[in-house]
């Protein structure tokens, strides 16, 4: 959980954002800064009243609306479309931090809209807060130091990360979350809006509440994404026996294995859950911060 690598394979069939030639220059607008330093890859584009700082390296194909901020040690990837006002790599939110160079990483084709913040990491873990592939933050959205996103996540208006937090691969966050520091959001689960997150959300789950808790599976991403009826039922079942019957994590296994019910989805949840289970408050991750 605590080591999870983003593994969407990249794709070469995807053309570059608002319909920009291949091979050319970066394209700087006159009004906007970019220090000296700084790596800017062909089709880049820096929109009006940009700053770009000299420890910046942004990739091919990648778009900077106008008033975006890039501070600090930030590496950007390809075909990646930043809004107005988005503000990349500014110093952790953090009392104890004390100026140590760390970093920000954003991978290919992510959507980052108008308003968004992310933070550079802290000393207290790696120094690297980063964002995988295809994901899409909306508007006002918060990335904290120290967390890391997988691919394909969609954070809505207004979601706040705290520190040190994980979404895994092909989580949703509705309009307004927020989630505690330290914790983690498993793989193909959903958020609802308004949800204060101060537990781990188990993979699979639709969460929802103050705090939030798992209310069902969620049944339209796991659809959408091909898992297969067997799974998808599995799942379900699992579900029951933990969230509605209230049976411990063994007997669970069991039950499910003379079920012929543990596949490979549901061992991933029960891991996730038995990870959950060692860490304090709910969250797993905070045996890393105990240490």
């Amino acid at each position: 959980m605590d080591d999870f690598q983003a593994t969407v394979p990249m794709r070469d069939d995807v053309t570059p954002r608002g319909g920009l030639l291949r091979g050319l220059p970066a394209s700087v607008h006159p009004s906007a800064v970019v220090e000296v330093g700084a790596q800017l890859g062909e089709d880049v584009v820096v929109g009006p009243f940009c700053w770009v700082s000299s420890g910046a390296v942004i990739g091919k194909g990648t778009v900077l609306e106008s008033h975006v901020t890039i501070m600090g040690d930030v590496r950007i990837g390809e075909q990646n479309h930043l809004f107005s006002s988005a503000v990349i790599g500014g110093e952790p939110q953090d009392v104890s931090y004390r100026g140590t160079r760390t970093r920000v990483e954003i991978g290919d084709r992510n959507v980052i809209r108008e308003g968004v913040t992310i933070n550079r990491g802290t000393e207290k873990e790696d120094g690297l807060t980063s964002l995988g592939h295809d994901n899409f933050l909306m508007a006002c959205s918060h990335v904290a130091h120290d967390c890391r996103i997988g691919d394909h996540c969609m954070l809505a208006n207004g979601t706040l990360l705290g520190g040190h937090v994980r979404v895994h691969s092909r989580a949703s966050l509705s309009g307004a979350v927020a989630v505690h520091h330290w914790a983690t959001i498993g793989g193909w689960s959903f958020v609802a809006g308004l949800s204060r997150v101060l537990h781990d959300v188990p993979p699979f789950m639709l969460c929802e509440g103050l705090p939030a808790r798992p209310r069902c599976i969620n049944v339209v991403a796991l659809r959408r994404g091909g898992f297969s009826h067997e799974s998808i039922a599995a799942v379900t079942e699992a579900h029951r026996l933990l969230y509605r019957a209230k049976v411990g994590l063994e007997a669970a296994r069991e039950i499910l294995r003379s079920q012929s019910m543990l596949l490979p989805d549901v061992e991933q949840l029960l891991e996730f859950l038995a990870m959950q289970k060692e860490g304090r408050h709910g969250r797993a991750r905070e045996q890393r911060r105990a240490a």
